[in-house]
């Protein structure tokens, strides 16, 4: 470090920059707030930091209440934790901040890597803080399957909102779910609206079964797409398309514009013949640009107007009711597949029946249903 005014505020004075390379940053347990945690290999910062005290139930659910920004950040933390003990603190916080979520405005996004969503989100962010709103992101990134490693990347991308008071952003990996969205998500999105952010943009990592995932715990959801790449899919499955409530085509800008209008007439065209994804509301498709702000200002108009159109009809609170029992029954088949696979009779024998299939001794479904029936004792 080459001077003081570039050095962060937890690094104690006199300390040369080899000492100071890397660092941990704490988690539920460890740590102080906004700062780093127990550094490595330096005995120094060991003594200098304040580890954080573990907070109780009653911390969290009254932090998240008072709408304290660390205490959230932190209980997103407790429940993205597979420990037992800090699922078990988290399914307590999460009872009791039941009442106070559901009031907020659920959005999807999605559209085509190169699409520009992260840009979109940050325009569409600080277009909602500007009209008084109080806007959570829920940036899910890609999980690595050689390492295990997580892309964070959308907070740093979003420099302008990240700064914003009234916007809240938070970038969670993926973990290998379904679409990288599938639990977590749901309970991250909970503590959001009972800390009070009335409107929750959900951003998932690219096209294919996420966005189902996507569709069943959102309100709205919006598809966005590019003009002049290919034919009027993109590559996207048509199911992609479907789902939407509506298509926006990004980056209509300069000359841009004439092709991003043709593409919007095109999508038009095409949603006529497709069956809508929320009764009594008809998908409709736009242009805008996150680059000069252009149509952003529609995309929030569109959703004010499906929010009326729904809640006057019924199907706003009918779709959240549904997607309330599609969780239970997502979480009832998570709960089965871990109990199985954690069954001391699974761990012995799994294995054995492994190595026959891969001898060729046994077939696929006759191992199947013999280890099955050997679990429920039938």
């Amino acid at each position: 470090m080459s001077s003081d005014k570039q050095r962060p505020e937890w690094v104690p004075e006199g300390a040369d920059e080899k000492t100071f390379t890397t660092h941990v940053m704490g988690g539920v347990d460890g740590g102080h707030d906004g700062m780093p945690g127990q550094s490595v290999g330096n005995p120094h910062v060991r003594t200098r930091l304040k580890k954080r005290p573990r907070l109780s139930a009653s911390d969290y659910i009254d932090g998240i209440r008072n709408q304290n920004r660390t205490i959230l950040a932190r209980a997103i933390t407790l429940i993205e934790s597979n420990a037992p003990a800090h699922q078990d603190l988290a399914r307590e916080v999460l009872a009791a901040l039941l009442p106070d979520a559901g009031q907020s405005v659920r959005v999807g996004i999605t559209g085509v890597p190169g699409v520009g969503k992260s840009t979109f989100i940050e325009a569409f962010g600080m277009e909602l803080c500007e009209r008084g709103k109080h806007v959570a992101v829920l940036a899910v990134d890609p999980t690595s399957t050689v390492s295990g490693g997580s892309v964070l990347g959308d907070k740093t991308r979003m420099e302008k909102l990240s700064r914003c008071p009234e916007a809240f952003i938070r970038p969670s990996p993926a973990g290998g779910t379904l679409g990288g969205v599938a639990r977590k998500s749901r309970e991250t999105l909970m503590l959001c609206e009972a800390a009070g952010f009335d409107t929750i943009l959900v951003e998932t990592v690219g096209v294919g079964q996420s966005e189902v995932t996507v569709r069943h715990m959102v309100d709205f959801f919006l598809l966005l797409m590019l003009a002049g790449q290919g034919d009027e899919l993109q590559g996207i499955k048509k199911g992609v398309i479907e789902l939407a409530d509506a298509i926006f085509v990004n980056k209509a800008d300069g000359d841009n514009i004439p092709r991003a209008k043709a593409k919007r007439s095109e999508l038009h065209s095409v949603m006529r013949f497709l069956q809508p994804a929320t009764p009594g509301w008809k998908p409709i498709a736009g242009t805008c640009s996150a680059h000069t702000g252009e149509g952003v200002d529609d995309v929030w108009n569109t959703v004010e107007r499906f929010v009326t159109t729904t809640q006057e009809s019924g199907s706003f609170s009918r779709r959240r009711q549904k997607q309330e029992i599609e969780w239970m029954h997502t979480l009832i088949e998570e709960g089965l597949k871990a109990h199985f696979f954690a069954h001391p009779l699974v761990k012995q024998r799994l294995p054995e029946m492994e190595a026959s299939i891969r001898e060729g001794k046994a077939t696929v479904a006759g191992s199947v249903e013999a280890l099955l029936s050997e679990y429920t004792g039938q």
